[in-house]
């Protein structure tokens, strides 16, 4: 006798959330054999399915399996018997096939009812649910058959808490298999919506909907148990709901969860609950155990809310309100051996490097005396790790006298607010710590010396608080008095020193010498491991790199530092770590190179700081790269509404800013010019013009500004007096950008008064620069007398990529398509460069032909693939792949990949190719 209800499909709640994106990849497809829907307990599994079973038009067996199930004989006598109930018939002879054979050899009778499917000629759907009840080996090899030699058209759907051992990898090649997740089965926001009003009828806001989502990460099941616990508690419209009810969780998570598993599984779970994130050691180091690794393998393996962090499946962390659930049950169980596991825990992160994630245990603990040790060992470190608003908030958890009885957490403090830009409060504090520090000295206190080697710390301090008044003189001197003593003390500075040294010479327009001393500060910042001050040094580094019309150098820098800070900085529990002198530079860059949704995607997190409030100086680097962005799209609104706001902090907030931002109001008088407001753009540089800058950058960047100015104003005679003071500077300092524009402008002012060969040499002297440098952009964004006059300028027509390059994209500007050309030989727009040679000579083909295995690493360059990849799919070496790039990079005239690419298309090479 079969227990006839197993066969019975749920009937779906109307109410339900129609889930038509899941729906779909459930619907059968050629050569289409399996549904695979794996997810932990209350994720909706047999909802989903029981929905598309209800929306699909051809027959279905179902069959809801138990523990009971879990023997061969048993389990395809229900499977019969399911599709017995659904109407197939012809199933006589397999029932009585099935009563005969051996539980172990049930091979006549599954073959029997694939005859019998065969011969039926319909397409069938069988879903068996709860799938993961069945342990038993030789099922699961029957079940394979089964799978491996069903006929066309028949689906199988199986529902399972855990991934069962089938010959998965194999289907999933052919593509035999569609794979639905937890992270698929998850709700996302706008389906918690809908089940929050339609299904539970309740209206909540969408504040409280999106909370409650962020916090089950979508598992219906936690919050149907949210649903639930605000309806006891008669939740009115427009009322908040609160977080999930935690005992109804731990409830849920004790019967359909942990009384389901063996015991040593959940031994495991509620053992390294007290763990953020886990990984085999750190168990290990908890439980004082070595099986760790094996464990963590079976709790994925069955989907037990454990989610990887990474793609070695090294790092995990369980659901958030799983772990919680954990917790409560084993703190409420075993609490001083949930304390013991903790400080175990606690102490393997800090011994590891995962300080910040231990600090925050020790917080929940409450422990202020172990914080405050654990702060004055690694508070420096994390603070210029970019933790220095975790680090202040820490410390407002010491009571007030332990910190004013030590100068190392006082420092602390100092350096926090430092960073976090709230400088005008340093000055007292750091009188504090001194008067501290000489009373030690005095007292001969045991930590006097170290107390010595925090006198140079205040003193880099006050060189930084000196560069915000101006007072370079007074900075200077005291970044070199800590140079001379900082090999005397144990508190690693140089990083930081070698930083603001690299700000001064920056400042007073030394290149070579911020560059040097950028770069002696990214070297000790690696061996410091000072992250951010690797990444605003590199980023400092590769925005001067830029300005010298070393491009390409400043893009190898930046990948440097961002490598390293990447490889050696790795925290999944946080944000990534950026600069805004490094994405800053990179945005300015790629804007250069034509690249503007390159760029863009540099300059957005950026954005997201300025929003959420940054220090000013920050802000004003920001903005007038974002202003500059907006300019070279001609969306002159935008880029005028930043510049001003970069122009109005500058001002404002200049004693708050540790160094000379850019030249906000020559690029806004740019803005006024191409609007066609020449008195607006002098009056926006006066100011500017008044008081000149400190950095002569920033002074070359202004002149300029008013050359173009006393061009369209008609004062040819006055912008070449004003330029041909610039150019001995320029030339001599290396500022290559500027002096490019300062030719252009000059070239300008010379063809206005009928000097043409003047000019003509000018704009000659300007091109040449222009192309080693790789700057593009720039030549677009001049006056339209001047773009014209560079249209018909000769040397434009020569051979060459840049030359190509640069006369295409003044055409597509003069067409009225600002923007289509790229720098790398890629274009946005079908309106193709017109590369013809004077003479009328066509460059549509390749001097040299490619070979075959040429155009076959072209393509496979063209799908994405490395040069391992490609190694391994041609089965040759690395080094004959390199060889052969370098062949192809020499017959299209190129140097890297994008480029290759782009000459490839624009010479016909990938016509048909598809891009997988």
């Amino acid at each position: 006798m079969l227990l006839t209800t197993k066969f019975l499909r749920p009937t779906p709640d109307s109410r339900a959330v129609q889930r038509q994106r899941l729906d779909t990849l459930l619907q059968p497809e050629s050569g289409k054999r399996l549904n695979l829907v794996i997810a932990p307990a209350g994720y909706g599994k047999t909802t989903l399915v029981s929905q598309w079973c209800a929306g699909n038009s051809m027959p279905t067996a179902w069959l809801s399996l138990d523990e009971q199930d879990d023997k061969p004989r048993q389990f395809w006598q229900y499977v019969i018997g399911a599709f017995e109930h659904a109407g197939l018939i012809g199933l006589e002879d397999c029932k009585k096939l099935l009563a005969r054979q051996d539980a172990d050899e049930l091979t006549p009778a599954i073959t029997g009812l694939l005859n019998v499917l065969a011969a039926d000629g319909n397409a069938w759907s069988l879903v068996v649910d709860d799938y993961h009840v069945i342990s038993n080996d030789t099922l699961h090899r029957q079940l394979a058959w089964f799978l491996d030699y069903l006929p066309p058209g028949i689906l199988v759907t199986l529902a399972s808490r855990t991934e069962p051992p089938l010959p998965l990898a194999r289907w999933r090649v052919r593509r035999q298999v569609q794979d639905i997740h937890p992270g698929l089965l998850a709700f996302s926001e706008e389906e918690c919506q809908e089940f929050f009003r339609s299904t539970m009828a309740m209206e909540l806001s969408e504040d409280d909907i999106r909370s409650i989502c962020r916090k089950t990460e979508g598992w219906v099941a936690a919050m149907q148990l949210s649903a639930l616990a605000g309806k006891k508690e008669a939740v009115l419209p427009g009322q908040a709901l609160g977080s999930p009810d935690s005992r109804l969780i731990s409830d849920y998570v004790l019967t359909e969860v942990l009384e389901q598993l063996p015991e040593d599984l959940t031994d495991f779970l509620l053992e390294t609950a007290c763990c953020p994130r886990l990984c085999a050691p750190l168990c290990n180091a908890v439980r004082q155990r070595q099986d760790s690794q094996e464990k963590l393998s079976s709790l994925l393996s069955q989907n037990l809310f454990l989610i990887p962090l990474d793609n070695s499946n090294e790092w995990f962390r369980y659901h958030d309100l799983f772990r919680e659930a954990l917790l409560q049950r084993i703190q409420s169980a075993a609490p001083s051996h949930a304390s013991e596991l903790q400080s175990r825990a606690i102490d393997w992160l800090l011994r590891h490097g995962h300080v910040q994630e231990g600090i925050v245990q020790i917080v929940r603990r409450n422990d202020t005396d172990h914080l405050a040790a654990v702060l004055a060992e690694h508070g420096n470190n994390l603070i210029h790790g970019g933790y220095h608003l975790p680090v202040l908030e820490w410390l407002d958890a010491i009571p007030a006298h332990k910190i004013q009885d030590s100068p190392q957490l006082q420092m602390l403090r100092i350096w926090g607010l430092f960073f976090a830009n709230r400088v005008e409060s340093l000055d007292p504090l750091l009188l504090e710590v001194e008067d501290l520090l000489d009373r030690r000295v005095a007292d001969s206190h045991p930590d006097a010396e170290g107390a010595l080697a925090l006198h140079s710390e205040i003193s880099l301090v006050r060189s930084y608080l000196a560069r915000t008044r101006n007072d370079e003189k007074n900075a200077s001197d005291l970044t070199r008095q800590v140079l001379k003593d900082i090999d005397q003390i144990s508190i690693p500075l140089k990083s930081v020193t070698y930083y603001g040294l690299g700000l001064d010479y920056f400042g007073k327009g030394e290149l070579n010498d911020a560059e040097e001393a950028l770069e002696s500060a990214v070297h000790y910042g690696q061996v410091e491991r000072k992250a951010s001050t690797v990444l605003s040094s590199g980023g400092l580094l590769a925005w001067i790199q830029y300005h010298r019309g070393d491009t390409d150098l400043a893009l190898e820098t930046t990948g440097r530092v961002r490598q390293w800070v990447d490889e050696h900085y790795s925290d999944p529990s946080q944000p990534r770590l950026i600069s805004c002198w490094q994405n800053s530079a990179l945005t300015e860059i790629y804007r250069e190179r034509n690249q503007i949704s390159t760029a863009d995607g540099y300059l957005a997190p950026l954005l997201d700081h300025v929003r959420k409030g940054t220090e000013p100086g920050q802000h004003v680097v920001i903005q007038y790269v974002r202003g500059h962005l907006a300019f070279t799209r001609g969306d002159l609104e935008t880029a005028v509404e930043a510049l001003e706001d970069a122009v109005t902090t500058g001002r404002r907030r200049r004693e708050h800013i540790v160094f000379e931002p850019p030249a906000a109001s020559a690029l806004l008088a740019r803005c006024y010019l191409a609007s066609g407001h020449a008195d607006k753009a002098r009056a926006c540089l006066q100011p500017a013009l008044d008081q000149p800058a400190t950095n002569p950058l920033n002074r070359e960047q202004n002149q300029i500004a008013l050359a173009r100015v006393q061009n369209a104003l008609g004062e040819y005679q006055q912008a070449q007096d004003t330029l041909s003071a610039l150019i001995p500077a320029a030339e001599r300092n290396a500022h290559n950008r500027h002096l490019v524009e300062i030719l252009l402008v000059y070239a300008e002012a010379l063809a206005h008064e009928g000097r043409n060969d003047e000019s003509d040499a000018m704009l000659e002297k300007a091109l040449d620069r222009a192309e080693n440098a790789g700057f593009l952009r720039l030549f677009a964004e001049e006056s339209t007398a001047l773009r014209d006059m560079l249209l018909d300028f000769p040397r434009l027509r020569t051979p060459g990529r840049w030359n190509r390059e640069l006369l295409g994209m003044l055409r597509d500007l003069a067409a009225g398509q600002p923007g289509k050309a790229s720098f790398n030989g890629s274009r946005e727009a079908n309106h193709p460069i017109d590369t013809a040679r004077p003479g009328g000579e066509h460059v549509n083909a390749l001097t040299e032909p490619l070979s075959q295995r040429e155009q076959e690493v072209l393509v496979l360059i063209h799908q994405g693939l490395a040069n391992k990849e490609i190694a391994e799919r041609m089965s040759v070496a690395p080094a004959t792949v390199k060889a052969h790039i370098r062949n192809l990079y020499g017959k299209l005239g190129v140097s890297r990949r994008t480029e290759a690419l782009a000459k490839a298309r624009e010479v016909g090479l990938l016509e048909g190719v598809a891009k997988t």
